[in-house]
């Protein structure tokens, strides 16, 4: 039976993310991913937003990770050559009982070092998107977007680099945690036992399932896992905004918004469709229903001009607005089993926010060693 000093299970960009990071740092790596390509479900799946962290409550890990992480994706796009774009976004109120909500997002983007976000009357928000109905906005000048799979390249590229191996089509169906480390079964193209001194578990989706599958593992410590679908759709015609327009958040998401990627192709999303099953098929139906939200900030959308696109799931630990819910970043101390790490609802701002994921890791690894 093969030994690797440590297996990562999952490469999306938390994975390869954490790869990269001890890879570089001199441990020998290996990353255990079921598909058949790296960052196919999750981490390909979203807007590609480089979120600001003006929503998260001040000291939680997604607000530390998110501004950490932020900074640490604008440096690496541009020192990698990753296509990317600092557009701003507008997050807008469209009637008076919204206001407040934005002011309480001011306050907290200040708590948790956002720089460069301002409050605007309807008026100065039309003055930069003359399209836009609103009452109120902010303006988060941070706010980006980047080529999320030419991200997961050069994080992929790194990782091996340094090192790192990556076994594609690779499925953990189970483990136990022994007094020397981890005996894990894998399925898959060759399938095997292998057994490793750490083990982290960055499975995103599969997160919850692996945990369930480990021998030695206290399943009191698993959280729940709430399936959120997030369908979008593309605009046929010119784009209205120059830069991101995000309505306010609802139960599930951080509200129908209006992005791009950086062809110029507007999409508008993810809706918040509850679901008990994964799959990737978006209901044209929805449509009708994402005029609805759209039009609230947007009243000149066009009749008919929405076409499904595609949708993502987040891996979310319940049925709350990813504002109201924490990364769950498990060591020894919450799960009493030595040199294991378990992530979990690592959802939205989980892309923005891997970089620093990475690094937060890596330390607590180092420390629970030493």
């Amino acid at each position: 039976m093969d030994h690797i000093e440590t297996i990562i299970i999952g490469a999306g960009a938390v994975g390869l993310a954490i790869a990269r990071r001890l890879a570089a740092d001199g441990h020998e790596v290996l990353v255990l991913e079921a598909e058949d390509s790296c960052g196919s479900v999750t981490s390909s799946r979203n807007s590609g937003v480089i979120h600001a962290g003006i929503y998260y409550h001040p000291g939680s890990l997604k607000a530390r990770l998110c501004v950490e992480g932020r900074k640490k994706l604008y440096a690496y796009a541009k020192a990698r050559g990753i296509p990317h774009k600092n557009c701003g976004k507008l997050v807008v109120a469209t009637d008076e009982d919204q206001i407040p909500h934005l002011r309480e997002w001011q306050d907290i983007a200040a708590q948790n070092g956002v720089e460069g976000v301002r409050f605007l009357t309807g008026e100065e928000a039309r003055g930069m998107e003359p399209e836009v109905s609103c009452v109120a906005a902010l303006h988060v000048s941070v706010t980006g977007i980047i080529d999320a799979p030419a991200y997961l390249l050069a994080l992929e590229g790194d990782a091996e680099g340094a090192g790192a191996m990556i076994a594609l089509r690779s499925f953990v169906a189970g483990g136990e945690a022994t007094a020397d480390g981890f005996v894990l079964d894998v399925t898959g193209d060759a399938p095997s036992q292998i057994s490793c001194t750490y083990l982290i578990n960055a499975a995103g989706l599969g997160a919850q399932k692996f945990s369930h599958s480990l021998q030695g593992l206290d399943t009191a410590s698993v959280p729940p896992q709430v399936l959120a679908k997030g369908n979008y759709f593309s605009l046929s015609g010119k784009a209205p905004f120059s830069m991101l327009v995000y309505p306010p958040p609802t139960l599930g998401s951080s509200g129908l918004h209006t992005t791009c990627d950086l062809a110029g192709q507007v999409r508008f999303g993810p809706d918040v469709e509850w679901v008990d099953h994964i799959d990737y098929k978006v209901d044209p139906a929805r449509a009708a229903l994402a005029e609805q939200a759209i039009r609230r900030y947007w009243p000149n959308l066009p009749a008919d001009a929405l076409q499904p696109d595609y949708c993502g799931i987040r891996p979310k630990v319940a049925r709350a607005s990813p504002h109201d819910t924490d990364f769950i970043i498990q060591g020894e101390t919450a799960h009493k089993v030595p040199n294991l790490i378990c992530l979990y609802g690592i959802e939205s701002p989980g892309l923005t926010s891997s970089l620093a994921i990475g690094d937060y890791v890596a330390d607590l690894m180092e420390k629970q060693s030493a």
